[in-house]
């Protein structure tokens, strides 16, 4: 607990920490004075890169040929899987499976989106030019996108060493769960998926990188975000040692919420890149990029069972869990399943579990950290199936959760699978939930909504937020002896420095990369408690550098860790400095060092402030006088803490693991109203209760609530990454990939409870991932509560809701053209659904006879002047061409090496076109039926066209491409028509802001 510090009175005054001060990060991020990625001074020789994804999700990588872009001027260098496999290794698996995740695809691309080249130029508008030279063959694979089809049997198997798609297995199994489920009265079960997610940060990734010598390795900048356990992934996939790869972080980070764990793999690819150019290199994430190909909260297929007595207390807990971790395994995965792990009976006193863990591979973006990794999964399983017992049982919700919560004198207590949960009070939480929060209230609105016939729902959801993760949770999902083999891993060390310079300022460093939470403002708010100064007066350095700073390999910014470690660590080195400027003061005050008090800018005697000595100037003086320090002091003031709770073992040899140092505790009561006309769920009131221990700033901690509710409910209502049946994904922009604004953002009710952690030098736990576990299952189960629903699948879209009305959405309105159009067979490439699929259909009379028509159609050269963005056209067969096709959708534009045959011919009433292509945005291949009547001395042009695109095409999303393909065709059959009238092209034509002048009056 923190101590009061005497004035220069000898009264105690009121610590810095615990006050909701304001920020000092906000002065330079507000105006404009912010040091981002991109804002980071380069050297005058760097170069910037483009990548080069792969369009397919599943495919063999039969070629790269580079020679076109590296001909292009500008362009310094490609770089290949070649140079990949020359001067690096794969980066190391979570488990003993034969599979190889390189920088770049080598043999065979995994998922949409994978990276097959880099290509390094002076602009990073040359690289994006020069990667429409490149050209890369695929051999196409069957796709499998979904968890129960990849784990099926006889699917097809991304990595052909491994021989399956489930790469790891295990069972636990803690108590007796047979006999409890054996004895039980009641059996409750439910099947649970969350879905893929993840998060937007405002700044995505940047990576700068250096291949410094043969010698000094490699020296990289990046917003990367921590562990940085994953710098030894690093280094050993770069094959350097760990002091050959500087690693250094920017001052600012435009938010994070996990996913900049995922810069490790661009920053090895950049690394490598660099070497290759024989120049830094610098690259910048687009946000296509980001949500295709940087990463993805894991999904889930949870099958839950619960052994329930007649009151509702549950005696046992059954879990048979799969996650998708995408094409591959990458580090730290399997994380989300084993962070969890030692917790999984949550907030409830179960004593009997028994759970099996698979890890499954599909082909997607592979997963890892989004915010609260673990937790939303878990969560949303555990805290449905509480609501189903309730709803089965015929319960009160509440009563059951206040009989299934850990006794509050029962702290710290042991759960099942080995969670060492260290202080709180639920029962109270909950109360206080309740009564603050209006519940009565709320079911006054329900009762009154139901009798006029609306939907509204409440719901709850109770979770256990860990914080300071177990660095040896992981090893877990390694049997005892392969655990024993490999050597015991555990502990989170976290490090802090502080130093006083000859001036008497204090500074303060942390190995900690700040992503907006404000550490700065809580470590100056320490800083200051410690030595009795103002937080204005200390500098807080969170640049972090590899070479220079103390770390250890659970330094970063992740899992809540900066309240509990990082705060606390800094709170030991200052104690330390303390202690030893307590011993110098005394020799100059005649007093014992155990009497010096440290307050109001003063350093004194206790009792006699008179004879205080200003803070900075005493501080100041061991620097110029050190011969002067007392018999047995060493000189120097700076001091450095390691700490590490040694509550954190490793998995002992019953698999029970205590995966984290803290435990938050949340509880959540949501009320909604659903629409029954449009789906759309409307929050009346959220209300949160957070139990952190102690709070370091209450305002900064609010703010983190906000931004993890806000976050929660994008995953509720709103946010899924959506992929085609042949893996292509189609959630590429904020049209497609929904997330929520303030707009859709109700201020939540915020309650707090404080317990202090036992276990952390503050007694502080973290809070800014608990919202994001507990608001998912939490609206989940308030829409149930309305709809009177078990199947609940998140995002509760509008559309997704309808169908849990059961009512579907009306079909759009075809209108009178597409109702006469005669249907057609879909062509075989088209048949099953692979890439985003599009239609479009049509007439439009054309000012030329059918047989005029038909013949440009048969014409090569006419037909060139008729297809919008051709280049150039070439015969290869009859009625076959090869065509160059620049082709823009939205912010998308790619150049299409296509090929287009006619087939079907029956002149000059109908025929088949047909074309296919691909380019560095992407593969597109269609089919369309076009039939020709004469009408009005002209032609009346019928279309009916099918066509599938993947790679970056289909991930700008279903709005953009669906008004494309029609813009697109009926360009196509204008010029056709213009061709066929002797009107020549389009282009010809004036241009619409001609003739809106001409209108106007402003030319003739």
């Amino acid at each position: 607990m923190l101590m009061s510090v005497p004035s220069i009175v000898d009264v105690p005054v009121r610590p810095h920490v615990g006050r909701p001060a304001e920020r000092v990060e906000d002065r330079a991020l507000l105006t404009g004075r912010g040091r981002y990625g991109d804002d980071a001074p380069v050297r005058s020789d760097t170069l910037h890169a483009a990548v080069l994804r792969s369009p397919h999700a599943h495919a063999r990588l039969l070629a790269v040929r580079t020679s076109r872009a590296e001909a292009m001027p500008g362009v310094r260098a490609v770089l290949t899987g070649a140079d990949v496999q020359r001067w690096s290794k794969p980066f190391i698996v979570g488990v003993k499976q034969p599979m190889e995740l390189w920088a770049l695809a080598v043999d065979k691309v995994r998922y949409a989106g994978e990276p097959v080249a880099v290509v390094v130029a002076e602009s990073r508008y040359l690289a994006e030019d020069a990667l429409e030279l490149l050209e890369a063959d695929y051999e196409q694979l069957p796709a499998v996108v979904d968890i129960e089809s990849a784990a099926a049997e006889g699917a097809p198997v991304l990595h052909e060493r491994v021989g399956s798609n489930v790469v790891s297995d295990r069972s636990f199994r803690y108590g007796d769960p047979d006999a409890a489920f054996a004895a039980a009265p009641h059996r409750v079960a439910l099947s649970v998926h969350y879905p893929r997610n993840s998060c937007t940060p405002i700044e995505t990734a940047v990576v700068i990188a250096e291949f410094v010598s043969e010698q000094d390795g490699y020296d990289i900048q990046s917003n990367f975000m921590g562990p940085f356990s994953l710098h030894t992934v690093m280094a050993m996939a770069l094959k350097v040692p760990g002091n050959r790869l500087r690693h250094r972080t920017f001052a600012d980070s435009g938010g994070s919420f996990g996913v900049k764990q995922a810069v490790m793999a661009p920053a090895v690819l950049m690394c490598l890149a660099a070497r290759k150019a024989g120049a830094p290199v610098k690259w910048v994430e687009d946000r296509l990029e980001h949500l295709t190909a940087a990463t993805s909260a894991t999904g889930r297929l949870c099958h839950a069972e619960a052994a329930v007595e007649a009151d509702g207390r549950i005696t046992a807990l059954s879990l048979d869990q799969f996650d998708d971790c995408g094409g591959y395994l990458r580090a730290p995965e399997p994380a989300t399943f084993y962070r969890m792990h030692g917790c999984l009976t949550g907030a409830y006193a179960i004593e009997h579990l028994r759970v099996r863990n698979r890890v499954v591979l599909t082909n997607k973006t592979p997963s890892g950290l989004v915010r609260g990794f673990g937790g939303p999964q878990v969560y949303f399983a555990l805290e449905r199936l509480v609501q189903c017992i309730a709803v089965e049982l015929g319960l009160e919700p509440l009563d059951v959760y206040r009989r299934n919560f850990i006794a509050r004198d029962a702290f710290p207590y042991r759960a099942a699978a080995g969670a060492l949960i260290d202080s709180g009070d639920y029962q109270t939480a909950l109360d206080m939930a309740v009564r603050d929060g209006g519940l009565a209230e709320l079911r006054q609105r329900q009762e009154a909504a139901r009798a006029e016939g609306r939907l509204y729902g409440i719901g709850f959801a109770a979770i256990v937020e860990p914080s300071v993760s177990n660095m040896g949770y992981i090893t877990t999902v390694m049997p005892r002896e392969q655990r024993a083999k490999a050597g015991p891993k555990n502990g989170a060390i976290a490090a802090a420095t502080v130093g006083i310079d000859p001036l008497g300022g204090l500074t303060a460093v942390i190995a900690s990369s700040p992503a907006g939470q404000g550490h700065r403002t809580v470590c100056a708010q320490v800083v200051a408690d410690v030595f009795g100064v103002e937080p204005a007066e200390v500098s807080v350095n969170v640049e972090f550098d590899t070479q220079k700073d103390a770390w250890s390999v659970a330094a970063g910014n992740y899992s809540s860790r900066f309240a509990g470690a990082v705060a606390g660590t800094l709170h030991l080195a200052c104690m330390r400095l303390r202690d030893k400027l307590a011993r110098i003061a005394a020799a100059l005050l005649d007093c014992e060092p155990g009497d010096v008090v440290f307050a109001g800018g003063k350093v004194f005697p206790r009792g006699a402030p008179e004879r205080g000595l200003a803070f900075s100037r005493f501080a100041a003086s061991p620097h110029w006088a050190p011969g002067l320090l007392p018999a047995g002091t060493d000189p120097g003031l700076r001091e450095t803490a390691f700490w590490t709770p040694p509550q954190l073992t490793a998995p002992d040899d019953e698999d029970r693991v205590n995966t984290s140092a803290a435990y938050g505790f949340a509880f959540d009561i949501c009320a909604v109203e659903v629409d029954r006309d449009t789906g759309r769920v409307r929050i009346d009131r959220y209300v949160t209760t957070h139990d952190a221990g102690t709070l370091l700033n209450p305002a900064l901690a609010d703010g983190q609530i906000r931004g993890a509710f806000a976050q929660g409910l994008g995953a509720a209502l709103m946010e899924e990454f959506r992929y085609g049946a042949d893996g292509s994904f189609q959630s590429g922009t904020f049209a497609d990939y929904l997330v929520p604004t303030t707009c859709e953002v109700p201020d939540p009710v915020i309650l707090h409870l404080e317990t202090p952690s036992p276990f952390t030098p503050l007694g502080a736990k973290g809070l800014g991932e608990g919202n994001n576990m507990s608001t998912p299952p939490c609206i989940a189960n308030a829409v149930a509560d309305a709809l009177g629903r078990a199947d609940i699948v998140l995002p509760l879209t509008p559309s997704r809701v309808m169908q849990l009305l059961g009512m579907d959405d009306p079909p759009p309105s075809a209108g009178s053209v597409a109702a006469a159009m005669p249907t057609s067979e879909p062509p075989a490439n088209l048949k099953g659904g692979k890439g985003k699929p599009l239609s479009a259909r049509g007439e439009i009379l054309l000012p030329a006879t059918p047989e005029a028509v038909f013949a440009v159609l048969l014409d090569p050269v006419a037909l060139a002047r008729v297809i919008p963005g051709c280049n150039a056209l070439e015969s290869v067969g009859p009625n076959r061409y090869r065509a160059d096709v620049t082709v823009g959708v939205g912010m998308i534009k790619a150049r299409y090496a296509a090929e287009i045959a006619l087939s079907e011919i029956e002149a000059p009433q109908r025929l088949r076109l047909a074309g296919s292509g691909l380019s560095s945005m992407g593969a597109a291949k269609g089919s369309g039926l076009v039939s020709l009547a004469p009408k009005e001395g002209g032609t009346l042009l019928r279309y009916d066209y099918e066509a599938e695109v993947s790679g970056k095409v289909a991930a700008v999303g279903g709005r953009m491409l669906e008004g494309a393909a029609k813009i697109v065709l009926k360009q196509l059959f204008e010029q056709l028509g213009r061709q066929a009238g002797g009107q020549g092209a389009a282009a010809a034509a004036d241009p619409w802001w001609r003739r809106l002048l001409r209108m106007l009056g402003g030319t003739k």
